[in-house]
């Protein structure tokens, strides 16, 4: 949810709706007293920290210390919510958020977020793969590559996570008390 992926036109016609369900999925957390945690894919300004394909072809979308870097100014980002920095597609690669959720004692994770087939798609297996059940944020997850986001959608939705709308969510988890 940085403004840099925002860029393709795809996620800017979807821009509205994304940041409406994200910021109220994120308070509804914050009511049920879940952690909130912001993940931000952020390089060095030579790329020396990026994948082979971004290097490569130079592509200076998350930029640290530039506004592609940033997370879109109309989410709801408050200071005590928690923050990682990550360099590869899964929120779990090279951080410490597998130790955090540990700490936290996480029963289940929410995965939000673009783009479906990359980020959401990596993060998700590693969670599958450290046994955390997981929900999928159906309203609150989009891609720029719609094809690549139905088909990874199919693939994700039943065997490593469960997919929810906002509506779903609230009543199946928050409105029974449930952290996630």
């Amino acid at each position: 949810m940085q403004v840099g992926f925002f860029a393709h036109d795809l996620l800017a016609r979807l821009r509205p709706a994304l940041v409406a369900n994200t910021n109220a999925l994120v308070a509804a957390a914050r009511v049920a007293g879940s952690t909130v945690i912001w993940v931000r894919t952020e390089f060095s300004p030579d790329l020396a920290d990026a994948p082979i394909e971004v290097r490569n072809n130079r592509i200076n979308l998350v930029v640290s210390g530039t506004p592609g870097a940033s997370f879109l100014p109309e989410l709801n980002v408050i200071e005590s919510d928690e923050f990682i920095v990550k360099k590869r597609y899964s929120a779990f690669f090279g951080t410490d958020l597998d130790e955090r959720l540990s700490k936290l004692s996480c029963r289940q994770i929410i995965v939000a977020g673009v783009n479906t087939h990359a980020c959401v798609r990596s993060t998700v297996i590693d969670a599958y793969q450290r046994d955390f059940p997981v929900l999928l944020a159906k309203d609150c997850i989009a891609s720029y590559d719609k094809e690549h986001h139905d088909i990874t959608w199919r693939y994700m939705d039943g065997k490593f996570g469960r997919g929810m709308t906002n509506s779903e969510l609230f009543e199946n988890v928050y409105a029974r008390g449930e952290n996630a």
